[in-house]
């Protein structure tokens, strides 16, 4: 199996065999609580064409961020703890962001292709080994998927050390994540778009069991979001 290390939307873009997106803080955190939670998720790249989908079917809610903050008309930010105070179980989520979702629609040349986060890191690598594709493709979308960022290589260097077998101070690597620059703005209370709860339930590693698979379009070409148990 090769491993190899890409960035931004140009790195998933050059994705090939299985494709693991990562969004940290806190695209991929936010799915996979809401999938926990029971929703279903459409991930998308442009808020337009989440707000159009919004008005074809009245009863979706649609979440996202550009520059952290929830745009407007959007009922929910990119904030997994206030989208998961609210009953989600077979509700519909159209979710984009600056980031994540951005790399995991542009990854049309892997075969498969996952979102990655601490949350379910454990699984992801259950699942990479079950696939057991010739090449992992792990796409760090870093800071507006333009800059790398703390939480995004923390997370590719666990991944990537757990599916060599190769040994790392894992505790050591999470303790840069309360002091990264992207944290700060959890620990700010004038950012009330990113609530201090959402810094622990990222950094939450190894909470859920399942992987979550960006499906082939459907009829309508819309592309869901598979949950898979592993």
């Amino acid at each position: 199996m090769q491993i190899q290390i890409l960035d931004f939307v140009e790195g998933a873009r050059a994705a090939r065999g299985l494709a693991v997106v990562i969004d940290v803080f806190r695209a991929f955190s936010l799915e996979p609580y809401a999938a926990a939670a029971g929703a279903r998720l459409l991930p998308v790249a442009e808020p337009e064409r989440a707000l159009e989908l919004k008005r074809l079917h009245p009863d979706w809610l649609v979440a996202g961020e550009r520059n952290a903050r929830r745009l407007p008309g959007f009922d929910y930010g990119n904030s997994p703890h206030e989208l998961t105070s609210r009953p989600l179980h077979g509700v519909t989520v159209v979710h984009t962001t600056h980031a994540g979702t951005q790399g995991l629609v542009a990854a049309e040349g892997a075969d498969n292709v996952i979102t990655g986060s601490l949350v379910n890191a454990a699984a992801i690598v259950r699942y990479a080994r079950r696939l057991a594709p010739s090449v992992v493709s792990i796409v760090r979308m870093g800071h507006k998927a333009q800059v790398r960022c703390v939480e995004d290589d923390v997370c590719a260097e666990i991944l990537a050390a757990r599916l060599c077998g190769r040994a790392i101070d894992e505790v050591a690597q999470l303790a840069r994540l309360p002091d990264s620059p992207a944290a700060q703005k959890f620990l700010d209370p004038q950012a009330t778009y990113a609530p201090l709860e959402d810094l622990a339930l990222c950094m939450a590693i190894d909470r859920f069991d399942f992987v979550l698979r960006l499906l082939p379009p459907d009829a309508q070409g819309l592309r869901f979001i598979e949950r898979i148990d592993v």
